[in-house]
Formats: C-alpha cells, sequence, structure tokens
C-alpha cells in the first residue's frame, strides 16, 4: 500500500512538473493578486480603530463599531446609499440591454472592414479618461458657451440644477461603457455554432426569429456572468463620474453623493480615516453578500450558468 502511494505521489509530481510553463505564467498574476488585492486587506482593522497618525494603524486605539455608528448616523447615509444602489441598478439595466442591442447589430454587418471601423470608434469612449470627459461634458452643458445651449438658443446653468443630471450621469456612463461590454457579447455571439442559425434559416425563421431564439439563449450564459460581476460592485461608484464630471457643485449635492464621493471628502475635508475605513469596508461585504445571494438564485434557476 505504500508502494503504491508513494507511486501515486511521485506520477503527480511529475504531472505538475510537466506543465510547469503554464504555472510559471501564472505566477506574475499570482504576485499582483497577492500584493494588490491580499496584503491590504490587513488594513481593514483601521475601520475599527480611533486612527491616530502619530500611532500608526496598529497603535491607534480600537473603537469598536464606532466608525459605522457615525457614519450611518449622519443624514447623508440614507442619501449616498439611496444615489449607489439606484444609479447602479440603473447603469446595470440600461448597458446589458444597449450593449447587447450593439453586438447583434454588429453581428449582422457582413463588410469586414465597416465592422472593424464600428468596433474601434464604439471602444474609444471608454478609453477616454474620466478627467477628459468632464471637460467634453462641459463643453455640451457650459452656461454661456455650451454646445446644447448655442443649439437651443436657451441660458440653462445645467451646473445649478438637480433634475437634469440622473439622465446626463446616465447617458454618459451609457456612453462611456456600452463599447466594452458590447465587444465581450459580441465576442459570444462569433462563437454561436453556425449550423444553429443554417438550421433556423432552413425552418422559415425571420431574422428577428433568429436573434430571439438563436442569439438571446447562446449570449445567456455571458449576460449572466457580467450581470453577477455588475452585481457585486453595485455599492461602488464611479468617482469620477459623480465627482469630476459635475464639478463639484454643491448645489448638485443630493444627486452627485454616493459612497466614494462621501468617503473622498471624509479623508480631504474631515480627515476621517476610520470612518472612510468604515464606508469601504461596508462596500465590500454587501458587495460579497449580494454576489452569494445573486449566485444562489442562479443555482436555483439555472445551475449551469452559476459562477460556483
Amino acid at each position: 500500500m505504500k508502494q503504491k502511494a508513494k507511486a501515486k505521489t511521485k506520477t503527480s509530481w511529475k504531472s505538475v512538473f510537466r506543465h510547469w510553463e503554464l504555472y510559471a505564467m501564472m505566477v506574475p498574476g499570482l504576485i499582483y493578486l497577492i500584493v494588490n488585492n491580499y496584503i491590504p486587506m490587513a488594513g481593514l482593522v483601521v475601520a475599527f480603530k480611533n486612527y491616530n497618525y502619530k500611532e500608526g494603524i496598529w497603535g491607534s486605539a480600537w473603537c469598536g463599531l464606532k466608525n459605522f455608528k457615525f457614519l450611518f448616523g449622519t443624514r447623508d447615509a440614507g442619501l449616498m446609499i439611496r444615489n449607489t444602489l439606484g444609479y447602479n441598478l440603473v447603469f446595470i439595466i440600461t448597458g446589458t440591454v444597449f450593449a447587447i442591442v450593439v453586438a447583434i447589430v454588429l453581428n449582422e454587418i457582413r463588410a469586414a472592414l465597416p465592422k472593424k471601423i464600428y468596433q474601434v470608434f464604439i471602444l474609444i469612449p471608454y478609453l477616454i479618461s474620466m478627467v477628459v470627459v468632464s471637460y467634453i461634458a462641459f463643453a455640451f452643458l457650459s452656461t454661456d458657451a455650451g454646445f446644447i445651449n448655442k443649439t437651443m438658443g436657451t441660458r440653462t446653468n445645467w451646473y445649478m440644477t438637480q433634475k437634469y443630471w440622473p439622465f446626463i450621469f446616465v447617458i454618459i456612463n451609457l456612453w462611456k461603457s456600452f463599447g466594452y461590454n458590447s465587444i465581450i457579447y459580441y465576442a459570444t455571439v462569433i462563437g454561436i455554432d453556425s449550423s444553429l442559425y443554417e438550421a433556423a434559416v432552413v425552418d422559415g425563421a425571420s431574422r428577428w426569429q433568429r436573434i430571439w431564439h438563436v442569439t438571446l439563449p447562446g449570449l445567456r450564459p455571458t449576460i449572466i456572468t457580467m450581470t453577477l460581476l455588475a452585481v457585486g460592485r453595485v455599492f461602488y461608484s464611479d468617482f469620477g463620474l459623480f465627482y469630476q464630471v459635475p464639478q463639484n457643485s454643491g448645489l448638485l449635492y443630493d444627486v452627485t453623493t454616493t459612497i466614494d464621493v462621501y468617503v473622498y471628502k471624509g479623508l480631504m475635508l474631515l480627515n476621517d480615516v476610520g470612518r472612510s475605513a468604515a464606508a469601504g469596508f461596508f462596500q465590500s461585504i454587501c458587495g460579497f453578500i449580494l454576489v452569494l445571494t445573486a449566485n444562489m438564485v442562479v443555482n436555483k434557476v439555472d445551475k449551469d450558468n452559476a459562477l460556483f
């Protein structure tokens, strides 16, 4: 028995070293994950401490849940959670629908050169920095020389009017992110077995019927995966979108304050490291719970497409 166990161990080690190149390729990624994702987790203790710069992380006094109590005891707690969740839910729905539509349209284009040109152009906004986007938005929304006011002959002060900004945020987010998501969905669409489309054509299916009965079912695993990943970050927001694009206007506070913006202002204005860390910790825990919950629901409905 011992000899068999030893022989089995030798065989398993041989199989490991046989593919050492693959493991070597994995090392940089593992180092990145450890340094960037796991080592900083030790800093979570700051959320439970009355942080003092002189004493440092480990020397600062413990304060239990005081930072969380202070964070969610303010009038801004409900506002920032409402804005973060509300915007992200709208972003997920509109972004998913629009990206799928664009991916299907790209698949319907038969000419190779126009298709490549369209792919490049829809991906460009995703690569643009949010700082640049804020200047582009200002070129459209400026009161005196903005494109919208000049074209419509109005003098609307966009940076002082709250009611427009939920729509502005949705439009900018959609414009900036749909290209990347649509490319992912398009990669899935072109991977669908062409024989399924041929069989549908033989059966007399129209183009819309082929999309509905072949393309969309083929996209379902990718849609579920992308949605689960988005749900995991539903308590996070794009700081640049909500802080830089509206020019940090105080009059827009009620519609621009998300958890990330609140944390930044807590650090820059109040210098409250403990409360900011508590907000970040809250975001991580809620995202983790949401991913588990969403995956559990997918497991019940469609087990094959669940993440785990």
